[in-house]
């Protein structure tokens, strides 16, 4: 029966591959779908995961961006039934996928959002492995997509590449007087997702990159001072000495409201605060919540959550600037 069964897959192997030479890529599709029922059968992973990446490649470098997007997705479903031993190695052939398929391939999206949701298995991180979404964030910011670009770095552990990124964003599409703007968002979303590492390295790598700041501290922006101050109060757990610094920088920080929910969840998540009484809230209060609604989820529905949030595109006046 095995003997059959293999000679069945080594049959379509030769249509697979005549299909191919003689650029007949829909039926060539076809038989790569053949051949993952066939190999899923036997549970030959390993062989079906080489075969489907290489296929993908092969279709996507002639333009059939649909169908090497599906077999793409196919790789995805196949890495979810195998335990993986080389995990870096799969993050590069995702990526490496993904920077071929073209951005408006629909199935691009499906295609990056099982992979995360599959990385979920190899992390504590509950919105992703964040060396994926370093990955995919440097592949948006090749492609100029700055707006998804910040969204996975933020997600990420690479707190110098997202100021490297804001640089460049803010020196090509930024106003003179938004320099402080631009790292201020982000390294208090690094700090709602009590990633106060790299928070520290975003914030350091931006003030010392950027050619329109003077080294510091003091810097001559309030702004920038006020985060040098806050990661510090942070560090040494000083409720009283947080209460002190948004007294004290009321005014910069009005110039974004944002700021202030932003503030409120990280003296909940630092300094053990109650959280502020419910208040009605416009459009863009809806967003930021259920952004902090998504931090604190069950496990159950935290997938779902993941999809939501790397593909909710919010349209405000800073749009370049939000995370959701």
């Amino acid at each position: 029966m095995a003997s059959r069964t293999n000679h069945g897959i080594q049959r379509v192997l030769r249509k697979l591959e005549n299909s191919i030479n003689s650029g007949n890529y829909y039926e060539a599709h076809q038989m790569y779908r053949t051949l993952y029922f066939r190999y899923i059968a036997q549970e030959k992973y390993s062989d079906l995961l080489d075969l489907l990446y290489n296929g993908a490649i092969l279709l996507l470098q002639r333009d059939q961006h649909a169908s090497g997007a599906d077999l793409g997705i196919l790789f995805i479903n196949v890495l979810n039934r195998k335990e993986v031993e080389e995990l870096q190695s799969s993050f590069e052939k995702i990526t490496n996928l993904f920077s071929i398929m073209k951005p408006a391939t629909p199935e691009r999206e499906t295609f990056i959002n099982n992979a995360f949701k599959w990385s979920l298995k190899h992390t504590n991180c509950k919105w992703g492995h964040p060396d994926l979404h370093k990955m995919i964030a440097q592949i948006y910011w090749q492609e100029k997509n700055y707006t998804m670009a910040r969204q996975h770095f933020v997600y990420s552990c690479d707190g110098s590449g997202c100021a490297s990124m804001l640089v460049e964003l803010h020196q090509q599409h930024g106003y003179s007087n938004e320099v402080d703007l631009f790292i201020t968002q982000v390294v208090l979303q690094y700090l709602c997702l009590h990633n106060t590492t790299t928070a520290q390295e975003a914030f350091e790598s931006y003030t010392s990159q950027h050619p329109k700041i003077r080294r510091g501290p003091p810097y001559i922006l309030p702004l920038l001072n006020f985060l040098y101050f806050l990661l510090k109060t942070i560090k040494i757990s000083s409720f009283g000495g947080f209460s002190v610094l948004c007294e004290q920088y009321q005014i910069s920080l009005n110039r974004d409201p944002s700021y202030r929910t932003y503030l409120d969840k990280i003296a909940q998540l630092f300094f053990n605060a109650p959280a502020p009484r419910p208040k009605r809230q416009g459009l863009f209060g809806s967003i930021l919540q259920s952004f902090f609604n998504g931090l604190e989820e069950d496990d159950s529905d935290r997938e779902d959550q993941v999809s939501r949030q790397l593909n909710s595109n919010a349209s405000t006046s800073h749009a370049v600037q939000e995370l959701d």
